[in-house]
């Protein structure tokens, strides 16, 4: 294993893993498990010294948080690729037409080369190691770029990787806006990015200068459809804890509910009863996690200022007695009647914000979803299967979980990713597998083929050939 110096210049650390990838094109299944076990093993012998890293970037998330939304799905992931990963690398038999026969065909899966990957804030270890991991399960050198609003996480991350890994293997790379912009301009064989639209169009920008492929995991205003064949106690529960799990600053959180007509007050008390239940208080509630910064939190504050003076109706939905705390802990809040031309309707949240739209047959809530950017999540709630059918057939979205919110992230047989202005390309599973090889096709001729009769001179036996050829096609 070749010792590269951590603190290269990012260019010469690009180079190093460049020509390390090139010179061993082939990584062997007993390779890639090794570099699995080495970030499993970073994971599990360090998982406090994380969880207390990720706490002090929030200032309130509790270990516990971090342990179940990003640790275990970390360990679930990794899980998974050990498996599967002798039956995806091998190489894929073809059928054959007839008209190449005794041609053999495959597909012959090959690691990309070097795979960049840029991180978010809001799940430092899920979403920044999760990728990583297929990346090397696919036998890729990988460059990890984590954010700069958890220098805490990100920098033992940093120190952790470089402990376990070399750095022409794998390698953290720390620093702000001025790093990830330089990062994004590298000629990775492939670049994988987290975070906001707004940002994600600037990476696919800088990517396109040397024609990288990029998957770009972003954003959106995902809708949480109430049909009204629909249990609403049970469905706000469940809304809620989508909705504020780690205090809405989720990529798939529901942004907005589509509520039946007249259910609003209904709807009001199942979700403050849910609240209440699932956070009895907030101020002091190590549960309920901090919005990660005073800049983060004052423009959710801003965009609930806008929608009252733009005369929607804001409810606070903390339990009784309940007030936000010093640390940034924002009381979860519903805001019924918000005009269309708010930032609230238009931006993704990322807050513990919730907006109510009623909405009066099943075709109407159909309408409103199309008429916006496609989502990068749908939720669905009711029995009525014909309703739900007719909602998921007639729009697009990233991913979809009937009748709860979430989980469809945790299924890793499942392709996880989004679609237009929520992202584009998926991982997880074998589909984050495929995302990071390349997938080459070899055609094998066999020494009794009959090529020849398709070569010029073009004349009567060409013409009786394809005559045949057309019968059978």
């Amino acid at each position: 294993m070749t010792q590269i110096p951590p603190s290269l210049p990012l260019r010469a650390l690009f180079d190093a893993q460049y020509n390390a990838s090139r010179a061993q094109v082939g990584v062997p299944l007993a390779l890639r498990r090794d570099r699995l076990a080495r970030l499993r093993a970073l994971i599990d012998s360090h998982a406090p010294a994380l969880a207390e890293a990720v706490e002090a970037d929030f200032g309130v998330r509790s270990p516990q948080l971090t342990e179940a939304a990003d640790l275990f799905v970390l360990r679930a992931g990794m899980a998974q690729l050990h498996k599967h990963l002798p039956g995806w690398m091998k190489p894929q038999r073809v059928a054959t037409p007839l008209y190449l026969q005794p041609a053999r065909a495959h597909i012959q899966r090959q690691p990309l080369g070097v795979v960049g990957v840029i991180g978010p804030w809001n799940y430092p270890l899920q979403l920044t190691f999760g990728p990583a991991a297929t990346a090397l399960a696919a036998g890729n050198r990988v460059m990890l770029k984590p954010s700069e609003l958890t220098p805490h996480t990100s920098a033992l991350m940093a120190t952790l990787v470089q402990q376990a890994f070399a750095a022409d293997e794998f390698s953290v790379v720390l620093g702000g806006p001025d790093v990830a912009q330089d990062f994004s301009r590298l000629p990775f064989d492939h670049l994988f990015f987290t975070g906001s639209t707004q940002v994600g169009r600037q990476v696919a920008a800088a990517a396109a200068a040397n024609l990288t492929p990029t998957t770009l995991e972003l954003g959106g205003k995902s809708p949480c459809v109430i049909d009204a064949s629909c249990d609403l106690n049970d469905a706000a529960v469940k809304i809620a804890h989508g909705k504020l799990l780690n205090a809405g600053q989720t990529c798939i959180a529901p942004d907005y509910v589509l509520l039946p007509r007249d259910r609003e007050a209904e709807f009001e008390r199942a979700y403050t009863a849910a609240v209440a239940r699932l956070f009895p208080r907030i101020a002091g509630n190590p549960d309920y996690a901090a919005i990660v910064s005073e800049r983060h939190q004052a423009r959710l504050v801003a965009l609930l200022d806008e929608a009252q003076a733009g005369g929607a109706r804001v409810v606070n939905v903390a339990p009784p007695g309940g007030t936000s705390g010093g640390a940034r802990q924002m009381n979860p809040v519903l805001v019924f009647d918000a005009a269309p031309g708010l930032r609230l309707m238009g931006e993704e949240i990322f807050g513990p914000i919730l907006p109510v739209v009623a909405y009066d047959g099943i075709d109407d809530a159909i309408a409103f979803i199309n008429l916006r950017p496609r989502p990068l999540a749908l939720y669905w709630f009711g029995s009525d299967t014909a309703a739900r059918d007719r909602l998921l057939n007639r729009t697009v979205s990233g991913g979809v979980t009937v009748n709860d919110t979430l989980m469809h992230i945790a299924h890793e047989g499942l392709p996880f990713g989004g679609v237009g202005e929520s992202g584009w390309g998926s991982y997880h599973g074998e589909a984050g597998f495929l995302r990071f090889t390349q997938q080459k096709p070899v055609l094998v001729q066999s020494r009794w083929a009959m090529g020849q009769l398709f070569y010029p001179p073009y004349g009567a036996r060409f013409q009786r050939v394809m005559g045949l050829l057309k019968r059978w096609l």
